[in-house]
């Protein structure tokens, strides 16, 4: 299935959106890639280069080696079952900036961060760092694609913790630091709308420095009540359903907004103005658990054939890049160390935190020429 997004504007005024048609000659090729990605992952309206390896592979932590992706995602969607956190406070903690007696609970969080198997990181100073939910690249693809996961194609940007509470609208990287306030009709998002200290929400958000743009990905707090603990499904049925409710469906001088575009408009380029960074893989059953997990998954537009099998048409989004040939040589290695039951060697040195979650959706950049031998990981932009 796949979803769109919905976009809050961080500035205004800001120009009236347009539909943007596909160039007279390419309508044909981008209407058959989403005809192929509708028949293989059943998209609809309803809902690892010599430089940039695709997982990153050499930055696996000896945790994320010792289990296959595949038996990962099952012991998450087992382990949420039983696994449930105050996250009424969680969320109020967030709007209101009050962490009072948070010390004795973060010693808590992190015994039930090992026992779920969730890397949430090295802990920062900043109290909003590492709250969103960040995808791993999808190496083992699921047997039930096409029926129990959530296609969400995505523009190149940051990631961005939004918190409209108390008359105000506040951006957070991961890492936590706050780089924007401003008004939005969130509720809580501004002095009009912000009748009581419970109207507060809470987003993760995708920032288009291009277009001053907040694209909306998940829903973890609405007008006080956590959605959390709510399965994927629900979270972006809830989301699509009461964005427009208060007028971020339309155009205003307070908050402007991009009106929402469809899957299968992205591939044809209707209504598209701006660049279609990749797409993330959401499980329908995952509850919102920040930290990276192997049940949100992400690909390049030109890796769906390599990694999903599935014959697309040429096109501008399934172009490949110059580092492909060796990306794809990474995840075919992998796949068959898997198979064969050989733990991977950890020949390069790791990052910093052992992750390779997206800290923000973004074209890499090479450190090298593709025939590198060192073959140096993914640099995204900051």
């Amino acid at each position: 299935m796949g979803e769109s997004l919905v976009a809050v504007e961080s500035r205004n005024p800001l120009r009236p959106s347009s539909s943007h048609q596909a160039p007279q000659g390419k309508t044909g090729k981008m209407e058959e890639l989403s005809q192929a990605l509708a028949s293989s992952f059943s998209v609809s309206q309803d809902l690892n280069s010599t430089a940039a390896p695709h997982p990153r592979l050499s930055q696996y932590k000896s945790k994320y080696s010792s289990l296959e992706q595949s038996e990962r995602r099952r012991r998450l969607l087992e382990l949420q079952k039983s696994k449930r956190l105050d996250y009424v406070n969680h969320a109020r903690r967030l709007a209101e900036d009050d962490w009072t007696g948070m010390e004795s609970e973060e010693e808590e969080e992190k015994k039930d961060d090992e026992e779920m198997d969730v890397d949430t990181g090295k802990k920062l100073p900043k109290r909003y760092a590492n709250q969103l939910m960040l995808s791993e690249w999808l190496i083992d693809v699921p047997s039930d694609l096409d029926q129990e996961w959530i296609v969400v194609v995505c523009p190149v940007g940051k990631r961005a913790l939004i918190v409209a509470s108390r008359g105000s609208t506040s951006a957070y990287t991961k890492s936590g630091y706050c780089v924007s306030s401003f008004s939005s009709l969130l509720p809580g998002g501004n002095r009009r709308n912000s009748a009581t200290t419970k109207d507060y929400t809470i987003l993760d958000c995708i920032y288009s420095e291009v277009n001053q743009t907040y694209y909306v990905l998940d829903v973890m707090c609405w007008r006080g009540h956590p959605f959390y603990d709510c399965q994927t499904d629900f979270r972006f049925y809830w989301m699509h359903s009461k964005l427009p409710e208060e007028g971020l469906g339309e155009k205003t001088k307070l908050n402007p907004v991009r009106p929402r575009v469809r899957i299968a408009e992205f591939f044809v380029g209707i209504g598209l103005d701006w660049s279609v960074d990749g797409l993330l893989f959401y499980h329908k059953q995952t509850h919102y658990s920040p930290g990276s997990t192997p049940l949100v998954g992400w690909l390049r537009p030109y890796m769906v054939s390599d990694v999903l099998g599935v014959a697309v048409p040429a096109g501008p989004l399934t172009a490949k890049p110059e580092y492909a040939g060796y990306q794809l040589q990474q995840i075919i290695e992998h796949k068959r160390s898997q198979k064969e039951g050989i733990k991977e060697i950890l020949t390069h040195k790791s990052s910093e935190n052992g992750r390779y979650e997206l800290e923000h959706l973004s074209t890499p950049k090479l450190k090298s020429p593709p025939h590198s031998p060192k073959h140096p990981g993914s640099l995204m932009d900051n």
